[in-house]
């Protein structure tokens, strides 16, 4: 494959967030998706009749055809099983997040896919929004001075389906491990201390003991810093994500995913992002997220989950 080549790209998982992936790449120039893995035979009719070819496994994909990547967009916890596939047959992953239920997971698929030789990157699409980088740049150059506070906030539109919120590990290894990424991302430095809480009702009674609508996360930062993780998944227009970083010499506040946008910003990310991983695939390099990133965030994830726990199991209406 040479630098010019279409890189293909095979989809497991049609489910919401790979029918994203699939929306943010049509058309794309230098990563095209053409097949598509799903279980689920309505999954597959509905890919076929756009066009894809589609298989119920990755074995029955592989006897077809070996594709230069495998975008793994199922549910989280078969991660795992999906990278092995790929490193037994030699295919780099570009895994969504968080690559694993917990940050065991994360480092084993990461183990097995460096055995194997294969690129493994984990799917942090806001490294690849453009307002983020910039922002990025600052920090690191000391436009901002020391860092004192960070305030990351991600309030959905609406909750997920049940099914999806009672497997998923909680509020904070679905949503939050975004928020625990980039902050760390953002600022260079690792998340030392986890205290969280839990807020409001949870409107859907089968996620009762599984998951909340909302809850909060106070951080320590390894310079002395601290931030502010919020989460909810309930605000009125639709999905919205902000950050603001407060310095010894200077502030910012972006809002970068607005609900009058739609998915514009994330679809943008999510190619900018596949052609990041075709990068690290033909040269080695990338600008993405590794497996150390993905177990780090999986670490602080569970901190604040074993918080909301102890908050729910204190709590007086329990």
């Amino acid at each position: 494959m040479t630098r010019n080549d279409e890189f293909r790209l095979a989809l497991v998982g049609a489910g919401r967030m790979g029918r994203h992936h699939l929306a943010a790449l049509a058309g794309n120039r230098t990563v095209r998706i053409g097949h598509v893995v799903d279980p689920v035979p309505a999954a597959r009719a509905a890919v076929t009749a756009a066009g894809l070819r589609a298989y119920p496994s990755v074995s029955d994909l592989l006897a077809e055809t070996v594709p230069d990547g495998l975008l793994v967009t199922a549910p989280t916890g078969r991660h795992g099983e999906l990278a092995a596939a790929a490193a037994k047959a030699g295919v780099p992953v570009l895994c969504e997040k968080p690559a694993g239920l917990d940050a065991a997971e994360a480092a084993e698929a990461g183990r097995v896919a460096a055995t194997a030789g294969i690129g493994f990157q984990v799917a942090y699409w806001r490294r690849y929004v453009p307002e983020l980088r910039r922002l990025r740049e600052r920090i690191a150059g000391g436009d901002l001075g020391e860092v004192l506070f960070v305030a990351a906030s991600q309030w959905d539109g609406e909750p997920p389906a049940a099914a999806f919120r009672t497997g998923s590990g909680g509020i904070f290894v679905d949503m939050g491990v975004h928020e625990f990424d980039q902050i760390r991302w953002l600022t260079g430095q690792d998340i030392v201390r986890v205290a969280a809480q839990p807020a409001g009702p949870v409107t859907d009674p089968a996620v009762r003991g599984h998951d909340v609508d909302s809850a909060q996360a106070l951080l320590g930062l390894a310079a002395g810093g601290t931030a502010l993780v919020s989460l909810g998944r309930h605000f009125p227009g639709g999905d919205m994500a902000t950050v603001e970083v407060f310095g010894t010499r200077g502030h910012q506040r972006l809002m970068f995913l607005d609900p009058a946008d739609g998915d514009a910003t994330m679809y943008a990310a999510l190619a900018r992002q596949a052609e990041d991983f075709a990068e690290l695939v033909r040269t080695g390099r990338s600008a993405g997220a590794g497996v150390a990133d993905a177990v780090a965030v999986l670490d602080a994830a569970h901190l604040a989950t074993a918080q909301l726990t102890r908050a729910q199991e204190d709590s007086p209406d329990r």
